[in-house]
């Protein structure tokens, strides 16, 4: 492959261009090929960052990314510098550009990121909810019953959790949310995030929903979900846990390593089960 060539994935702005990178500016200015979700939306930030793209400028979107990708590749694989830039945020969060890189990566192409403002780590930082472990969850399915099933799949998630989803679609998602995670889960609501009406409101989950259908929300919308409380696990009566030894020693187990296998089974320290296989002598 000719010196030179490669993919790079640019992290582009949420809504303020103050958010540009160094690193975008100079490689949409470089770049011998840029590939957009949407070329309109790429030539207005360009515009706003006041730079000129001299590269040539393709759409890369859903309904073409199969097409197009193999196209790209070729492009790298003979010199050039692509760059893959979306409508907001990073290439492959919830946008094109998973197809791209996979097929980059499997033909050799180096690839690499100019990182940026991410709605995901922007809405969690925002929300007032815990970010020590969380988990990512893009957007909700778009039926009902699919929606739903999904939701009771993560109603015991304990980390928090956070959501994409479509303006139009929010009030039935929160209404499910609430309905399947409880009305006073904490969440927050974030849409617009880094644009002029930014607007973070941080309610249970069943006001939420009574707020989205009092009025249809608009713009950009990124739900950040409190996860399930910690489940304590119930401790198991000592007829059960002498039952669950004898079990063991009825296959040629010691008592001993019976005795200690059932008390890492239950989280038990040792003597615990050992208390309930020997309890003390009654007092006459």
């Amino acid at each position: 492959m000719p010196d030179g060539g490669r993919l790079i994935l640019l992290g582009a702005p949420l809504g303020n261009p103050g958010d540009a990178s160094a690193r975008l500016r100079d490689t949409l200015a470089r770049a011998d090929v840029v590939a957009a979700e949407d070329t309109r939306r790429l030539i207005r930030l360009a515009r706003d960052l006041d730079i000129s793209i001299g590269g040539r400028i393709v759409s890369y979107f859903e309904g073409n990314e199969e097409r197009r990708t193999p196209e790209l590749v070729e492009a790298v694989l003979g010199g050039a510098l692509v760059a893959l830039v979306t409508d907001a945020g990073m290439p492959s969060v919830s946008d094109p550009g998973y197809r791209l890189v996979r097929a980059a990566l499997d033909a050799g192409v180096p690839v690499t990121v100019a990182p940026g403002p991410s709605a995901v780590t922007t809405a969690l930082a925002l929300s007032g909810l815990p970010t020590d472990r969380f988990c990512f969850e893009g957007f909700l399915p778009r039926s009902g019953g699919g929606r739903r099933s999904r939701l009771r799949a993560l109603a015991a998630e304990e980390r928090t959790l956070v959501f994409f989803e479509a303006p139009h679609r929010v009030a039935d998602a929160l209404a499910d949310l609430a309905a399947t995670f409880g009305a006073e889960r904490p969440a927050a609501l974030c849409r617009e995030l880094t644009k002029t009406y930014e607007e973070v409101l941080r309610r249970p989950l069943g006001e939420l929903a009574a707020w989205a259908v009092a009025g249809e929300p608009r713009g950009e919308i990124t739900l950040v979900v409190a996860g399930a409380p910690a489940t304590t696990a119930e401790v198991p009566a000592d007829a059960d846990l002498r039952a669950a030894v004898a079990d063991l020693e009825a296959t040629g187990t010691s008592r001993r390593d019976a005795i200690t296998a059932v008390a890492t089974e239950y989280g038990l320290r040792r003597r615990h089960v050992y208390a309930a296989v020997h309890p003390p002598a009654a007092t006459r």
